[in-house]
């Protein structure tokens, strides 16, 4: 018979919601000593199917990342809520974290960059000139859940400075994600409650499929001007992402959280001093552009502009945003 703290590690809530079963099984074995058959017998499941999943696990914890969240969650074992780990994210946080850190690695060329030693991580990208454009910051708990969960991995994870991806596994989740936020935002208030931005936000909430889109910033980035310079300087670029960044942490739907909806508070504001600093027009094309992520033809088709007149209506959109934070002291800094 399975012992008492063998059934806590299964089922009770001195484990985060979000720890996937195979790790619980994983712990009720190797911290409570429950035999893999009195586990299988426990799931309705064969007891190759639990010997697997322990065995994965063992094998799994050459990757740092994993190895930390397994030491983590075996430390609170049988530990009563008010004495768990306070580094140990909650459902909520992982939610949103997670989908926000999976966006930006389901870019192209994105990968997050963990240092031995180090509480953070970050998600960047190499550009062609050799340069580093940093992405999103990760808390370490953060990075070690994506890792437990199988939706990043590395070739060599106990290199140094070891470089993780995105797994297919990872891209469901976040599509997942993304479709569980958009049906709790249908009963949300909007980002902007008033001005020219309303109607825009909800063709695009009724039309616009789930998807995983490369920014049209990074595409246009690539871009040549007349002059053989890049179309879109990283600047540009920045201040776009700035204004992405926090139209997605404004969305975060945490009604039951305080903590997460003061965050997303500060975003919204942020946000909408941004959308009035532009005003019409520019405030229009960088929304889709920036926060919705449409591409160029499709923002211009909608906005019932030509053809090829809408990258340079973004420019000079891009280049009034990225004096508006020059002006705060808040353009994320440049690295590498």
């Amino acid at each position: 018979m399975i012992g008492p703290v063998a059934d806590k590690i299964s089922h009770s809530s001195d484990l985060p919601d979000w720890v996937p079963d195979p790790v619980r099984h994983y712990l009720a074995h190797t911290e409570a000593g429950t035999p893999i058959r009195a586990l299988a017998r426990q799931q309705d499941v064969h007891a190759s199917t639990v010997l697997r999943q322990v065995r994965k696990l063992e094998n799994r914890r050459d990757d740092p990342l994993v190895d930390s969240a397994l030491k983590r969650l075996s430390a609170v074992v049988g530990l009563p809520v008010d004495k768990l780990d306070p580094d140990l994210p909650d459902l909520d946080t992982v939610e949103t974290e997670a989908a926000r850190v999976l966006r930006r690695l389901a870019e192209q060329g994105a990968v997050l960059a963990v240092a031995r030693e180090m509480d953070r991580a970050v998600v960047v990208r190499d550009l062609a000139d050799g340069d580093t454009d940093r992405l999103a910051v990760v808390d370490a708990p953060i990075a070690q859940v994506l890792a437990l969960n199988e939706w990043i991995e590395s070739g060599a994870p106990a290199a140094r400075i070891a470089r993780y991806r995105i797994t297919a596994s990872g891209r469901t989740a976040l599509r997942e994600m993304i479709a569980a936020r958009e049906n709790r935002a249908r009963d949300r208030s909007e980002v902007v409650s008033s001005g020219p931005f309303r109607s825009a936000r909800r063709q695009h909430r009724d039309a616009t499929p789930i998807s995983l889109p490369e920014s049209p910033l990074v595409g246009l980035s690539r871009r040549r001007d007349r002059d053989g310079g890049p179309f879109l300087d990283r600047d540009l670029v920045r201040a776009g992402e700035r204004l992405r960044e926090d139209y997605e942490l404004s969305r975060m739907a945490a009604s039951n959280d305080t903590t997460a909806d003061t965050p997303a508070t500060a975003a919204r504001a942020r946000v909408e001093a941004a959308f009035e600093d532009l005003g019409p027009g520019l405030s229009d094309v960088a929304l889709r552009c920036c926060c919705y992520l449409e591409g160029m033809e499709e923002a211009e088709r909608r906005m019932g502009w030509s053809a090829r007149s809408g990258k340079i209506v973004l420019r000079i959109a891009l280049q009034r945003l990225r004096r508006h934070y020059d002006a705060q002291g808040s353009l994320a800094p440049k690295i590498g």
